[in-house]
């Protein structure tokens, strides 16, 4: 792909989350090609239909936040780094859940999704379960919580942050980190 192609790419995909993330399954690709200010016709060169659009930015979205995880992983603290990641995914979680939202319905085992979604769900669960294995190893998180606890306890504190409201959602989630024994 050329490098103006790229940036297009790019572009849209940033605008679709913002959009996504706003307006969910309303979300038009005519307001998506306006933020990203290209045409609609660039948008459907890159995504012929809404839903490529949709898991395209769904697959962009975890993969960000896989590489966040990754990268606070290599924190010479477990425990900080941990708490970190849930304070990062708390206060993103809400994109997330919209973004995973307008996805076709699917099972456990990741029937109904693109392969590219599956392998970006299963790199992301991955990397929060890493995190958590490695805080419990350094004593650093309740040795009895898993990664799907881990999972249910992010996407109810998703639920409740409001953007501008970080008091509230900051205590919150100070609560559910002593629970999970992990030091803030």
């Amino acid at each position: 792909m050329r490098r103006d192609g790229a940036a297009n790419r790019e572009r849209v995909l940033l605008a679709a989350e913002q959009v996504f993330a706003a307006s969910g399954a309303a979300g038009s690709t005519e307001e998506i090609a306006r933020q990203a200010q290209v045409s609609i016709a660039t948008v459907f060169r890159h995504f012929p239909t809404k839903q490529d659009l949709i898991e395209a930015t769904a697959v962009r979205y975890l993969e960000k936040l896989t590489d966040e995880a990754r990268r606070l992983a290599d924190d010479t603290d477990p425990g900080r780094a941990f708490a970190s990641l849930m304070r990062t995914l708390v206060s993103t979680g809400a994109v997330k859940m919209t973004l995973l939202d307008l996805l076709p319905p699917h099972s456990d085992d990741g029937d109904g999704l693109s392969q590219p979604v599956t392998a970006a769900v299963d790199a992301f669960r991955g990397a929060l379960r890493s995190a958590l294995e490695r805080a419990q190893t350094a004593g650093a998180a309740r040795p009895d919580a898993t990664a799907d606890d881990v999972s249910v306890l992010l996407r109810a504190l998703a639920h409740v942050a409001t953007p501008g409201e970080d008091g509230g959602v900051e205590r919150a989630v100070g609560i559910v980190l002593d629970g999970l024994g992990v030091p803030r």
